[in-house]
């Protein structure tokens, strides 16, 4: 008679590869190896330009300031064949950096953000990836933080993983030839719009990215390489300034600089068409004359977005609406809830109820039985013990939690999905009234 242990123990899975993770500096004013081979992993599970000394200092000196650590997989006691990289070489990678995430309420919860994740072809299926995000997340987890996040390349990787699709964007395509008609003109018409260089959109990113990040409910904190992305003047495929980015100013009643949007032509396109390269508004009337503006181009019949919030002012605000086009709408920002007490006692709520959730977690972080109970707005989460003497009323994985947890999707269409459990009729429905909130999450951020 033969089991899967004995089996598992008969022929173990040998994992030749070690694990290290460092930080991303500059040492003495120059990248180390380390670094710069690990940075050269990441540029071809990319398919990006493979950096240059040069380029790779800009790059190491500005996620120095996130505090960008990585991790590299690298393979031990295994010999390479000639001619192919050696074992000095990870032939995985992965790195985070800690921002805040906009829960609402005024709340920025600390979050750690995971970027640069790939495996080189060669190396799959030999459970690389398990281990670096396995490791990453405890660690996150015991140093406090209660919710971890990513954009996605490949969807369908992390679900397993306990993450969950929590923001959407969408592109999108509006008409403006002859410039764009408002059900308000006075409301696209708040302030002044001026021209200005695309080094004072550098200089300003953060200051305004500040202002908004506090003010838009599921934002995430930008690395410090969204100064050169926003400004045109760099990105992780190159960081050769581009030079037809051109930026213009939203400046509110008092002459204070309160939002900007660069852009460049859509040389490929037909109808003429520019394409916003990045758009902060942090005033009043500010995102409404921005776009005023970008309608006013001349010799131009589109203007295209990709970062565009599901809910739109814009697309009620035009007179023609049908000149509003979404072209594609797509998951965005995923979280991850490491810490659930944390986590739903962080955000705010609108109505004041009791409910008991049990949640899974394939990695055990966020595992239990917690009992929500919301009074004047404000969660108290307590973790109930598992011996039968509390009965949840939901049941749910870690990353349905964590899907709703912004209000990408509800209980009731996760119930109807076959994604979550009742175990008592109608709980989804208060699960949703007490998670409900006035506004849309919009993430203005990849990484």
């Amino acid at each position: 008679m033969s089991t899967e242990r004995e089996t598992s123990t008969r022929n173990p899975r040998p994992f030749p590869y070690e694990l290290r993770t460092f930080p991303v500096r500059l040492v003495q004013g120059k990248v180390p190896d380390e670094v710069a081979r690990w940075s050269e992993a990441v540029a071809l599970g990319f398919y990006a330009n493979a950096p240059t000394g040069a380029e790779l200092a800009k790059v190491a000196a500005l996620e120095q300031v996130d505090g960008r650590m990585a991790t590299g997989a690298y393979l031990i006691d295994a010999a390479t064949p000639a001619g192919a990289w050696g074992p000095e070489y990870p032939v995985a990678t992965y790195a985070y950096h800690r921002k805040d995430l906009n829960v609402g309420g005024g709340t920025l919860l600390p979050v750690h953000q995971i970027t640069a994740v790939t495996v080189r072809p060669s190396h799959r299926r030999r459970g690389i990836l398990r281990a670096m995000i396995s490791t990453d997340l405890a660690q996150a987890k015991a140093a406090g933080i209660p919710m971890a996040a990513l954009t996605a390349s490949e969807a369908v990787i992390y679900g397993r993983f306990g993450f969950g699709a929590a923001t959407h964007v969408c592109q999108v395509e509006v008409s403006s030839r002859g410039g764009i008609a408002f059900h308000s003109p006075s409301a696209a018409a708040q302030g002044t719009v001026e021209v200005a260089d695309v080094q004072v959109v550098h200089d300003l990113h953060n200051e305004i990215f500040a202002r908004v990040h506090a003010a838009t409910y599921g934002s995430i904190g930008r690395h410090e390489m969204y100064r050169l992305v926003a400004s045109g003047q760099g990105d992780y495929s190159s960081m050769e300034p581009s030079k037809n980015i051109r930026a213009a100013l939203h400046y509110d009643a008092a002459g204070e600089v309160d939002g900007y949007v660069t852009y460049k032509p859509d040389e490929a396109a037909t109808p003429p068409t520019v394409k916003i390269v990045d758009l902060l508004a942090a005033g009043e009337g500010a995102y409404l004359a921005l776009w005023n503006y970008l309608g006013s181009l001349d010799l131009i019949g589109r203007v295209t977005w990709d970062m565009a919030p599901e809910v739109d002012p814009l697309e009620w605000a035009m007179a023609a609406k049908r000149d509003y086009k979404r072209t594609e709408t797509e998951d965005h920002l995923w979280l991850r809830i490491l810490d659930v007490p944390a986590a739903l006692a962080a955000r705010p709520y609108r109505a004041d109820g009791r409910i008991s959730i049990h949640v899974a977690d394939p990695l055990g972080h966020a595992s239990g039985i917690f009992r929500i109970e919301v009074v004047r707005g404000t969660a108290t989460v307590t973790r109930c013990p598992e011996d039968g003497s509390v009965e949840a009323e939901l049941a749910m994985g870690v990353s349905e939690l964590s899907s709703m947890y912004l209000g990408a999707v509800t209980a009731r269409t996760l119930l109807a999905a076959g994604r979550l459990r009742e175990e008592k009729p109608g709980t989804a429905d208060r699960f949703d009234a007490l998670l409900a909130l006035p506004v849309s999450a919009h993430s203005l951020t990849n990484f």
